[in-house]
């Protein structure tokens, strides 16, 4: 049977939006979560589900995001201050919680991440092979058109027409920002295709024509895989990233401050536990660290 979080899993990864799944995989009395216990984190820092009481969420949402970043999974184990439970094991990340009641918790940090999104442009051979080693090496593929704007979170746009179409296309992958334009052409019609879109030095940088590295390709196929790995060198050696509106927005992003009493890591949210003194905001982990924070400065 469904449940809520794997309908909401199955929402975001639908929208191709990038979010940690964790699972409860070992709790220890008496903690409130049972393995199975399972949540998503998204990059805002929100928390959907259950894996234990408001402390452990600020210790599994502080390590979701870590996760989020890196795209590693990790088995996180949140141990009170004076626990000696679940030995060191390698690939495991142990967290220390001061405000946590009792028990210990190991849960299983699985990042989704959205596969690298290629655009492809043209019907022919050539565009039809790129789309099919594009798929076999990881990436998700849009078809696009004269009409159809690149989708956020574009990595590459490849415009296969060959002499069909092309204009259009890579104007809308220009002007959605995209990083890596690349057409199908010879240097000389590749060249006038150039001219003829009037572009400006930034968007040069951007166009790749002829594109794909140099292996004296030949069939569809071939030059479907020099096109690729033209692309995955660009990803892997040149930073080559998705386009910025496939980002989160800035306010939408998570942020963390340490809570100066625990040193646990914060998320700030609407109702995190904060406090002003002397004009700068101070945020903690619960109101027990705030009241106590609050007492010592006024004490």
């Amino acid at each position: 049977m469904k449940t809520p979080v794997a309908d909401r899993i199955a929402e975001l990864t639908g929208a191709r939006v990038p979010f940690v799944h964790a699972t409860v995989v070992r709790a220890e009395h008496p903690t409130s979560a049972h393995p199975g216990d399972d949540a998503i984190v998204l990059a805002d820092g929100s928390l959907e589900g259950f894996v234990g009481g408001v402390c452990a969420e600020g210790s599994v949402v502080s390590a979701s995001l870590s996760a989020l970043t890196d795209g590693r999974a990790v088995l996180l184990r949140v141990i009170p201050t004076d626990a000696d439970a679940f030995p060191e094991a390698p690939g495991a990340v142990v967290t220390t919680n001061p405000c946590l009641s009792g028990g210990a918790l190991e849960i299983f940090l699985q990042p989704q991440i959205p596969p690298p999104l290629l655009g492809v442009s043209g019907s022919t051979p050539i565009s039809e092979a790129i789309a099919t080693v594009g798929a076999a090496a990881g990436f998700a593929i849009d078809r696009l058109d004269g009409t159809k704007p690149p989708s956020p979170g574009t990595l590459a746009v490849v415009v296969a027409g060959l002499g069909r179409d092309e204009t259009a296309p890579l104007r809308a992958a220009l002007d959605a920002g995209v990083d890596f334009v690349g057409l199908v052409a010879s240097g000389k019609r590749g060249r006038a295709v150039i001219a003829e879109l009037g572009l400006t030095d930034e968007e040069r940088t951007r166009i790749r024509t002829p594109v794909g590295l140099e292996l004296g390709a030949d069939t569809p196929g071939e030059i479907a895989v020099a096109v690729l790995a033209d692309i995955v060198r660009s990803m892997r050696r040149d930073g080559l990233r998705p386009v910025p509106a496939a980002t989160a927005a800035a306010k939408d992003v998570a942020v963390q401050v340490v809570d100066p009493v625990c040193g646990m890591p914060v998320v700030i949210k609407p109702d995190t536990p904060h406090l002003e003194v002397d004009g700068t905001t101070y945020w903690f982990c619960g109101p027990v660290c705030r009241d106590a924070y609050a007492a010592q400065v006024t004490g």
